[in-house]
């Protein structure tokens, strides 16, 4: 009997870079996990930590899509939490998703509150509300946790052109949730707190140059399809005091046209 309305295991998914072998103590993981490691080798190994299995796969391939799809692939929780390396989950993190998917059974995938800093911070859930394609652009993966049963029906996988790593900046995790609605899973955002970003250098921004507003021109045509030039004309008016400094208004909505049509930037 399928058990995807009746979950009893959470598994961390976690992307990384040369990882420590003491992460999962770094990030306070109180379930298994399944750590895919971006290195310089190929490799495989099982350990425990504090009593939970944690898997790591060790691969030379780059790519935060890919390291996601390995991920995904070989997740056996009944319920998948994406994660960072750089997260640090609160005590209860695991038993907290848990309940949370218990209590709300109509929900296929859940996105939780992460604290990050300021000027990292794209969204806050203050009440639980269903989450679709006008506002599903907002979230990163690692807020995402999903039944692993109903993603694997939907055949659901990262776009391996976007993110750190990739062709195109970042916009993986948009595209994901984008295409878990389209495939009829119901998602929601709760108010629930499970960790906290430790701040780091970003692999993947360096500020809004020509190249971030291009990347984000190319996003919009997949995320919006016709209506991504009046969603990137919104989304420049909204933050055109922070983002428009060294490029202008104009030019930077020229560039995101430009993505759209995949032009030479």
């Amino acid at each position: 009997m399928s058990n995807t309305r009746n979950p009893e295991t959470m598994e961390y998914l976690v992307s990384a870079v040369n990882a420590p072998a003491d992460l999962p103590e770094r990030m306070h993981l109180d379930a298994d996990a399944l750590i895919v490691n971006q290195t310089d080798h190929y490799d495989y190994e099982e350990t425990k930590n504090a009593g939970h299995r944690i898997r790591r796969i060790s691969t030379a391939e780059r790519g935060v899509g890919l390291s996601r799809n390995t991920a995904l692939q070989r997740g056996e929780g009944d319920i998948l939490l994406f994660a960072d390396e750089d997260i640090v989950y609160g005590e209860g993190a695991a038993k907290a998703v848990l309940q949370a998917f218990a209590e709300h059974p109509e929900a296929d995938m859940l996105l939780f509150n992460v604290k990050v800093t300021e000027e990292r911070r794209t969204y806050w859930t203050e009440s639980f509300h269903k989450v679709g394609l006008h506002n599903c652009g907002r979230y990163p993966a690692y807020s995402f946790a999903l039944r692993r049963e109903r993603m694997q029906e939907a055949n659901l996988t990262f776009h391996q052109w976007f993110g750190g790593g990739a062709r195109y900046s970042n916009g993986e995790d948009s595209l994901f949730i984008s295409d878990c609605i389209k495939r009829g899973l119901k998602v929601f955002a709760i108010p629930e707190c499970i960790g906290e970003e430790i701040p780091r250098p970003s692999t993947w921004f360096h500020g809004y140059n020509e190249k971030f507003f291009y990347d984000r021109g190319v996003l919009y045509h997949y995320l919006y399809g016709a209506l991504a030039p009046l969603m990137a004309r919104r989304f420049l008016l909204k933050n055109r005091n922070v983002m428009c400094k060294d490029i202008p208004y104009g030019k930077a909505l020229g560039l995101m046209k430009k993505g759209m049509k995949r032009e030479e930037a």
